[in-house]
């Protein structure tokens, strides 16, 4: 791997830190939630879950203070960087190999500690581990793929922070089915549950105009 920017000294001062319980998110309320009709899955989407400035000041908190970096993938028996820096976050025993590496989580931090529980008062999943994407300008992406590792639990949780982007589904089989594609604004919440991973491939595909930045979290349940 290689090392991208990051603040190994400022995991323990996280945004929510003198925030009090409630004060950081929106009420669930206030947060408007959307259902997608998708053969075997259960797709949902919560705008505003974040309000704007909340989600502004937590994007550019993760930016700073996060470890990111930027992995080596092989494809075609050659090893390229990936077009994205990650993060990877969560219990001691969330340990993974990907594409002949193995992953160690990083201890939970206050911030995503605190994000998390709201996440999981909101879903009703107890996560034990996040992936945070970073996407630096259009041209990062991440291309078709389902997250259907045997040690991954079926329902994923993921809150878009920074510019908004596509993200697209399509049916693994069902030709006839058109694809969805779903803009995810920031402080957005999307829960992909169901038959959805093993069902469905999702992507965020490159963008050719200009746009900002973007960092997403997946909440995830390491089995």
């Amino acid at each position: 791997m290689h090392a991208a920017r990051g603040c190994s000294g400022c995991h323990t001062h996280g945004i929510l830190a003198g925030v009090k319980q409630g004060e950081f998110f929106q009420p669930v309320s206030q947060a408007r939630e959307r259902v997608f009709d998708l053969e075997g899955a259960d797709v949902r989407l919560w705008d505003g879950f974040l309000s704007p400035a909340e989600s502004e000041s937590l994007f550019e908190d993760l930016r700073q203070n996060t470890d990111w970096e930027q992995e080596h993938l092989v494809m075609y028996g050659k090893a390229v960087l990936a077009p994205r820096l990650t993060a990877w976050h969560g219990d001691r025993r969330c340990v993974y190999r990907y594409s002949g590496v193995e992953h160690v989580p990083l201890q939970w931090t206050s911030t995503l500690d605190s994000i998390r529980q709201r996440v999981v008062e909101r879903v009703g999943e107890k996560f034990n581990s996040v992936l945070l994407n970073y996407y630096r300008d259009g041209r990062d992406s991440v291309s078709w793929h389902s997250d259907d590792e045997p040690h991954l639990g079926p329902v994923i949780a993921s809150l878009s922070l920074g510019a908004a982007r596509t993200f697209q589904l399509k049916h693994k089989d069902r030709t006839d089915l058109p694809r969805v594609d779903i803009e995810l604004s920031p402080g957005s919440l999307l829960v992909m549950g169901g038959g959805c991973q093993t069902n469905w491939r999702h992507q965020l595909p490159k963008r050719r105009r200009a746009t900002g930045s973007r960092i997403n979290l997946t909440f995830r349940v390491f089995d």
